[in-house]
């Protein structure tokens, strides 16, 4: 007996070094950590439960037989974070470049499978040079399979995505089809094709990090939703991450402790708003302001910056925010933006996360560029985002909600349960000078005339008051109280049931 345990031990201690000492020294020299210890700083201590330690690959080709570690390059299993379920996989580097093999991608599967059915979220630990080579097209049926369980957990669990290093290929395509990705500055880096077949194909020199790095993928493309400094703080990062969301699409969202009253006063709000209609603020201040002790996790922070998204708590309950950004393209709605905030509101949809909207829009972008790319379709995403959700809704206009861009923000129509109003709002079809302008086409050659026109037409419309005539605005609010009474309004919405008609899925305009 005893030496049937200290054969277990010797065995366990063998898979633990993956794929040796100088291995491990040289992914500490890169300025990362290895898969064992990212999973011992997500999960709490002493919470993690490894499945399959000894699986090893079954290739025996290009002298594989004789190249069989224990674990085949990825560990999975499931804990806790902060005394919650999820389920984990950490690709390990230092074994055969963290490879994806048959067995590595069945482990994968099954840890996922698990997930599914139990009823928690999936995070992967992304680390791999790509598909096993040796392997062939067995290494692209592995791929296969973990992407037919990405689709089937959608709207299911969470599934979030760190990028700790290369991911490159079909990897690639794992990711992109999960929550919530995030990238590690200057060690991680995502494409489907690398610099070298680039250069072979296009003849274009580009970096690593140009075509596939954290910054490409945060600033241009959206493929990620942020990106951190090292692997500590991207683990940290997806922790707090995790304590806004609910394990599954059966269940609230986690209600934490609070301690900010949901009746305070911020008088300061009253003067956010500026005299002039054309000078901008920052609505991040409004969204902190709101938030149960300013806590607020930002999503996609640097890309679109015309559009705010993210998560906050009130009365300790997640909401998930959209808001308009005056302070970047005085908060026009253009493709990206639309892109952007569609996704986000589809998400919180699927797991039962109130929506609530910060609007000031003027519309959306004029130009070329935007009608050329589909701004068309693009806004429609959003439209049809929020017109499916049946999450409760609460829609603050705090300034402009000109033309289409009224609509698509959540409004009244697009069943909103609480729509409310600052009195600085100005809800119209489109700015006082260009509907003058318009209106009295003949006059305009008449300074005077326009001047007062426009003043005559800024009385009328630019005011909540006449959508507020037609219960298109439930209240008008006194800015200060805007904490209190979205607190209210999704305290009353708690037991809300709202169901769309049968439908094997929507058409979303993609």
């Amino acid at each position: 007996m005893k030496d049937i345990l200290s054969e277990l031990q010797d065995r366990r201690e063998n898979a633990r070094l993956g794929g040796g000492q100088r291995r491990i020294d040289a992914q500490h020299a890169r300025g990362k950590l290895t898969a064992r210890e990212r999973i011992e700083l997500l999960m709490d201590e002493d919470s993690f439960e490894e499945f399959d330690m000894f699986v090893s690959h079954r290739c025996t080709d290009f002298g594989m037989e004789d190249n069989k570690p224990a674990g085949d390059g990825v560990i999975t299993g499931w804990g806790t974070i902060n005394g919650r379920q999820v389920y984990v996989f950490s690709q390990d580097f230092t074994v055969l470049g963290g490879s994806v093999s048959a067995t590595h991608a069945m482990k994968i599967c099954k840890i996922m499978d698990m997930a599914i059915q139990n009823g928690a979220p999936v995070i992967g630990l992304n680390d791999s040079g790509g598909a096993r080579i040796q392997e062939g097209v067995d290494a692209l049926a592995g791929y296969a399979e973990i992407f037919q369980r990405n689709i089937m957990a959608s709207g299911v669990i969470p599934q979030i995505s760190v990028i700790m290093g290369p991911c490159a290929g079909g990897a690639v395509y794992s990711p992109a089809m999960t929550d919530f990705i995030f990238m590690v500055k200057d060690s991680s880096y995502m494409f489907v094709t690398g610099p070298d077949v680039v250069k072979t194909v296009t003849n274009e020199v580009v970096t690593a990090e140009e075509l596939g790095g954290a910054s490409t993928h945060t600033k241009k493309s959206s493929v990620a939703d942020g990106a951190f400094e090292n692997d500590v703080e991207a683990l940290a990062e997806v922790r707090r991450l995790v304590d806004f969301l609910p394990l599954n699409n059966r269940e609230k969202p986690p209600v934490r402790p609070f301690f900010d009253a949901p009746d305070r006063v911020e008088t300061s709000l009253d003067t956010l708003i500026p005299d002039n209609p054309n000078t901008p603020y920052d609505m991040k201040e409004l969204i902190l302001k709101t938030a149960d002790e300013g806590d607020f996790y930002e999503i996609q922070e640097d890309f679109a910056k015309n559009m705010i998204t993210g998560f906050i708590r009130l009365e300790g309950q997640t909401v998930g925010v959209v808001a308009n950004q005056p302070m970047v393209l005085a908060g026009c709605l253009d493709i990206d933006s639309s892109r952007k905030a569609a996704r986000f509101v589809r998400f919180c949809d699927c797991f039962e996360i109130p929506i609530l909207t910060f609007v000031d829009v003027p519309g959306f972008l004029p130009g070329t560029a935007q009608e050329y790319g589909g701004v068309i379709k693009h806004g429609a995403k959003l439209l049809f985002a929020y017109g499916e959700a049946t999450v409760p809704k609460v829609t603050v206009i705090t300034r402009k909600a000109y033309g289409g861009a009224y609509d698509v923000m959540a409004s009244k129509h697009l069943r909103g349960d609480f729509n409310y109003a600052w009195p600085t709002a100005e809800i119209a079809v489109m700015g006082a000078k260009g509907a003058t302008e318009i209106i009295h086409r003949a006059d305009l050659g008449d300074a005077d005339k326009i001047a007062a026109h426009t003043a005559d037409y800024e009385d009328r419309f630019a005011n909540p008051f006449v959508a507020a005539e037609r219960g298109f605005i439930d209240e008008v609010i006194q800015p200060r109280s805007t904490r209190r009474r979205v607190a209210r309004a999704f305290a009353s919405l708690r037991n809300k049931k709202l169901e769309n008609p049968w439908k094997k899925h929507d058409n979303i305009p993609l």
